[in-house]
């Protein structure tokens, strides 16, 4: 399927993850402790000059205890590394240590450097000898390691947490054992974002299931302190079981379970943040695929007898509230559907603010031209209105002049 998706071209690597520790004495031949991750691209770069595809991040470095600094290194913190190697530059030559002690290179592996790069560490004070005829070592400077670690295809469970930190991570944060049984761990979730994703991205799950996805993000959002990636979460409303520990909660269907994980896991992240306060967004939107808000004659009037016209006063269906249309704007002008919405009153007028003024929409009935005025003075992007909630014949009369004396460029859509 991912093939047909994205093209083979573009599949990247196969991962496997580790996601149990304990096997299972009753499984008949093995016993399963790894799922798979696929990693395809939108467009996979065909070299390294390709700057156009996707580029993978590097890791970063969570444990760098290993470089020390006892001798006050003006080049700072360092390792010691064998100086040998299998077969490496096939290097075979004999090392004097200060003390006169000949060290040979041992018989089955060869130096790790050419006789001139060697010669250069001692030159540069990088090699530790040691005392006798033991072998030499040389210094590996955090300074020179590469800021990262390039990513394996193979996903430990202490790298990237496993089904039994999976299930307590959503016990502990719906307070209830047994909600939701199979949840992906968010430390895999976060390796992969950390990998596939920069800082300002959009994270997609089309299968959000618990929403362990949104967790993971924020969760990583208030790690990097910096982080504002955003998510989009994809669930199907299925119905959870009238036996199961979800349904006995009060949730009955799966979507109304993620909505709490998000909410909950977003005001824990806050109580062990609490200096990410009005830093961090923690906010989601619910928006629900439905059918159009407009009557059919608004798309198809050539299908509408003149008798049914007398029914079709309205060109919205009556049961739409003024939220379902405003999404429904936004959608259709190209606005983002996690847009800042403000909402105001002008002349006693329900408006909508969206994204500081780039859209202003009313959907009240009898809308007068003073609030249209008002709107027109804010000099609008976009402005929006119901066809049939203009005060009257005048008031539709003057909305193209009042716009063209107030706000000329305002694009103007009425429904």
């Amino acid at each position: 399927m991912c093939d047909e998706v994205f093209g083979n071209h573009n599949f990247i690597a196969q991962i496997v993850w580790e996601k149990v520790h304990t096997r299972k004495n009753s499984a008949i031949y093995f016993s399963g402790s790894h799922e798979y991750v696929l990693c395809y691209a939108k467009h996979k770069r065909t070299s390294n000059q390709d700057k156009e595809g996707f580029i993978r991040n590097l890791l970063p470095r969570e444990d760098t205890s290993a470089y020390t600094n006892p001798d006050n290194d003006p080049k700072g913190p360092w390792k010691p590394d064998p100086i040998t190697a299998h077969n490496y530059y096939s290097a075979d030559y004999s090392i004097q240590k200060p003390d006169g002690t000949i060290i040979e290179r041992p018989q089955d592996r060869y130096w790790a450097f050419s006789e001139e790069t060697w010669n250069r560490l001692v030159k540069e004070k990088a090699v530790i000898w040691g005392a006798g005829s033991s072998m030499p070592m040389v210094k590996r400077y955090l300074c020179d390691v590469q800021d990262g670690l390039v990513p394996i295809t193979l996903f430990s469970r202490e790298f990237a947490g496993d089904t039994s930190s999976a299930k307590k991570r959503i016990d502990d944060i719906l307070e209830h054992k047994g909600i939701f049984e199979y949840t992906k761990p968010i430390k895999l979730l976060q390796k992969l974002m950390l990998i596939a994703t920069k800082k300002n991205d959009i994270v997609l799950d089309f299968f959000s299931g618990s929403a362990s996805t949104a967790d993971a993000l924020l969760s990583l959002s208030a790690e990097e302190n910096k982080g504002n990636r955003k998510f989009i979460m994809v669930q199907l409303p299925e119905e959870t079981d009238e036996k199961s520990e979800a349904f006995k909660a009060g949730y009955k269907n799966i979507c109304e379970i993620g909505k709490e994980r998000i909410r909950r896991a977003g005001k824990r992240i806050l109580e062990e943040h609490p200096e990410l306060a009005g830093k961090l967004d923690i906010g989601f939107r619910v928006l629900k695929v439905d059918s159009t808000n407009m009557q059919d004659v608004y798309y198809q009037p050539a299908e509408i007898t003149q008798t049914e016209l007398f029914t079709l006063a309205d060109n919205i269906k009556p049961d739409r509230t003024p939220e379902d249309l405003l999404f429904q704007v936004m959608l259709d002008l190209g606005i983002l559907l996690s847009s800042k919405i403000e909402e105001t009153t002008i002349g006693g007028k329900r408006v909508f603010n969206v994204a500081e003024g780039y859209l202003l929409a009313c959907f009240d009935s009898n809308v007068t031209g003073e609030v249209i005025t008002e709107i027109a003075k804010q000099q609008p992007y976009y402005a929006v209105f119901r066809d049939s909630s203009l005060a009257s014949d005048s008031v539709a009369a003057n909305f193209e002049q009042i716009f063209a004396t107030y706000s000329p460029s305002t694009e103007r859509k009425v429904l």
